[in-house]
């Protein structure tokens, strides 16, 4: 495998200058099956991979690569499109009901989804889209067959894989079924290109699923770096969130769901309580973020957890958020708190970062690259509650260690900026169609 590591660091296959123009896509038909990009993050399955397609779709417009975002509609009262922004439409898909319908009864309606994109390209003219890119194994299976219908390079983006999700699960977590290994295998063969967010990621597609390192482009996910910035500072922050000026607050940010292991920082924070009972006037662990996923997700269960550990004072629960008003959690924060089972990337790292805060997360995924071990933030190995309350001890023991990691952490988050991103996956899109019209070419010649 160490031989592939060379080629699977670069960010995209090198695409020739004389190709880089006018090979490029003109229009791309985007897919998001399951969730949609105009949905709130941190409720239901609406996460990281909503901002990425909302924010690579925006940065993809402004270099005049048109996009339209295939989504299932979930409301009737939803219009069939929405102007997203200047050069990106949202397509609401009717597939199966609206409301309640889980994840995981999704591969059944993919039938009626690639119908109702069907239906919106049979009402163009035909070459009306040049590629199409899915996001997760669900939209990868109608971008198979689009593709293939309407003749164009496949894209594919796994954000995150059965296999490694079923490596890494949490304690009474569902596994991931045998059909989306089956599923995620199929789209791995048929994609004209895979886009990975770090070079471990495709390290496991070539390792877990066989894919062709050829045909794998590393492009890491962006930040807006307009949005989460440090702005006028963690005080001022605190102050408009009613959070105390001086307290070392523990943020936990996202899905309250077992992958995203919540209960580790409550643990953690019972540990560090148990040890420096003295600390418990100064410390807040505010939890943002909604349910989603298995019923071990319910906040009710980390209330009640909280209560049994007997910290329930010192624990605020606060719903889902704006990206506006997460930044300012972010700033207001001492460390942001991710200790996952998995992670694909782990946008909120960057996000935290950029505003300034540093990151105490698991060394799962692509949280090693997101994080700056020792100067951004610490990584830690495992699970181990006492191992993040000894992290937990040196922010406590040492105020400004959250002020200089921040500054670091600010300067770090700048490299990953969303129009590099949309740079970058134009180049796999160039790549792609490249090796499609070779691919059509050898076939009919």
């Amino acid at each position: 495998m160490s031989q592939y590591i060379a080629r699977l660091g670069r960010r995209s296959p090198a695409v020739p200058p004389r190709l880089r123009m006018h090979r490029r896509p003109r229009r791309v038909a985007m897919l998001s099956v399951h969730t949609s990009p105009l949905h709130q993050p941190g409720t239901g399955d609406a996460g990281g991979m909503n901002v990425y397609i909302v924010e690579l779709a925006q940065r993809l417009a402004a270099i005049n690569i048109e996009v339209e975002i295939f989504t299932r509609a979930t409301s009737a009262s939803l219009p069939p499109t929405v102007d997203l922004a200047p050069g990106v439409l949202v397509r609401h898909v009717d597939a199966g009901p609206y409301e309640g319908l889980a994840k995981e009864d999704l591969p059944a309606q993919l039938c009626a989804f690639t119908h109702g994109v069907m239906q919106a390209w049979a009402g163009h003219r035909p070459g009306h889209y040049d590629l199409v890119h899915s996001h997760y194994w669900l939209s990868g299976h109608v971008g198979w067959l689009a593709a293939q219908r309407w003749g164009v390079p496949l894209v594919h983006a796994m954000h995150t894989m059965a296999k490694v999700k079923n490596a890494n699960l949490a304690d009474g977590d569902t596994p991931e079924p045998a059909a989306r290994v089956i599923g995620e295998t199929q789209i791995v063969a048929a994609a004209d290109r895979l886009i990975a967010n770090t070079a471990e990621e495709a390290d496991e597609l070539v390792r877990h699923y066989d894919a062709d390192p050829g045909k794998v482009a590393v492009v890491h996910p962006g930040v807006n770096l307009s949005r989460f910035r440090p702005a006028d500072g963690r005080a001022a922050a605190r102050a408009r969130l009613g959070l105390p000026r001086d307290a070392l607050i523990p943020l936990f940010a996202g899905r309250i769901q077992p992958l995203k292991a919540p209960d580790i920082l409550l643990r953690a924070v019972a540990v560090l309580l148990d040890e420096r009972p003295e600390l418990r006037s100064r410390i807040c662990v505010p939890v943002v973020g909604g349910p989603s996923g298995s019923g071990l997700a319910k906040p009710e269960g980390l209330q009640k957890l909280a209560a049994r550990l007997g910290i329930a004072d010192v624990v605020r629960f606060r719903p889902p958020v704006g990206q506006e008003q997460l930044a300012d959690w972010f700033r207001a924060a001492s460390v942001l708190v991710m200790p996952s089972y998995s992670e694909s990337f782990g946008l909120v790292a960057i996000e935290a970062q950029a505003a300034g805060t540093p990151v105490l997360a698991a060394a799962v995924g692509g949280l090693p690259v997101a994080v700056r071990d020792g100067h951004t933030g610490f990584l830690v190995q495992g699970h181990d509650p006492a191992a993040y309350a000894r992290v937990l001890r040196d922010f406590a023991d040492h105020p400004h260690l959250a002020d200089r990691m921040g500054e670091a952490a600010a300067r770090h988050a700048q490299s990953f900026g969303w129009g590099t991103a949309a740079a970058a996956t134009a180049d796999v899109y160039t790549a792609a169609t490249h090796a499609h019209r070779r691919h059509v070419r050898s076939h009919h010649g």
